[in-house]
């Protein structure tokens, strides 16, 4: 089995390289103005031009009205919308019928409760994602370096494809796919030096340690 390999949050042309020659399945853009991995329409548009062979495009939304939806899918051609906020299944089902890309659900966990939420996005969403619930102080809804406990996941079986995201790092990754049955992973702040850079090494390292598993 081959692990699916996401890095999110590309913001410069040496990251975006370093994930494409290491072998990424898929890059992600952030559309949050909030977040310090930001990027505008016009900025994706630049850093996706240095895809030199077929790579999935994820475009990373929090919440978004239509007005920034019409702007996104309008200008950057994507594959896969990522919805990180409070969507409810209703706005999740409406914004993939009428943009027509496929949408990945993030589920935030912090324990056994949490995954009772991720039932009412089958049937609604084409991909689920996830990720540890933001601790209370944080101001982000994801990249917050926090992971949580991935027995969670042991054994558990999804009709539609998930990934594990949430603390991943190179030096993790491998024991959370084989302790959480993980088929893809996501990383952002585990591949960085800082909020919002990307570390070539680290994308290098992370993507081996996943194949690797």
């Amino acid at each position: 089995m081959t692990v699916e390999v996401k890095i999110c949050g590309i913001t410069d042309e040496e990251a975006m390289e370093a994930a494409i020659e290491a072998g990424v399945d898929h890059v992600g853009l952030v559309f949050y103005p909030k977040s310090p991995r930001a990027v505008t329409p016009e900025q994706a548009t630049e850093l996706l031009s240095y895809l030199e062979r077929p790579v999935s495009r994820v475009g990373l939304l929090v919440d978004p009205d239509d007005a920034l939806l019409d702007a996104v899918v309008g200008g950057v051609r994507l594959d896969l919308l990522q919805l990180h906020g409070n969507e409810s299944p209703e706005r999740v089902e409406a914004i993939r019928l009428e943009y027509g890309v496929p949408v990945m659900k993030m589920i935030p966990l912090a324990g056994p409760d949490d995954l009772a939420a991720a039932e009412a996005y089958i049937g609604v969403a084409d991909r689920l994602l996830f990720d540890a619930r933001p601790p209370k102080t944080a101001t982000l809804p994801g990249g917050n370096a926090v992971s949580f406990d991935w027995t969670l996941l042991t054994g558990r079986r999804w009709p539609l494809p998930w990934f594990l995201a949430g603390g991943l790092t190179p030096a993790n990754v491998a024991e959370a796919i084989r302790v959480s049955g993980a088929k893809a992973v996501d990383v952002s702040s585990g591949v960085e030096t800082a909020p919002g850079r990307k570390s070539p090494e680290l994308i290098r390292a992370f993507i081996a340690a996943a194949r690797g598993a």
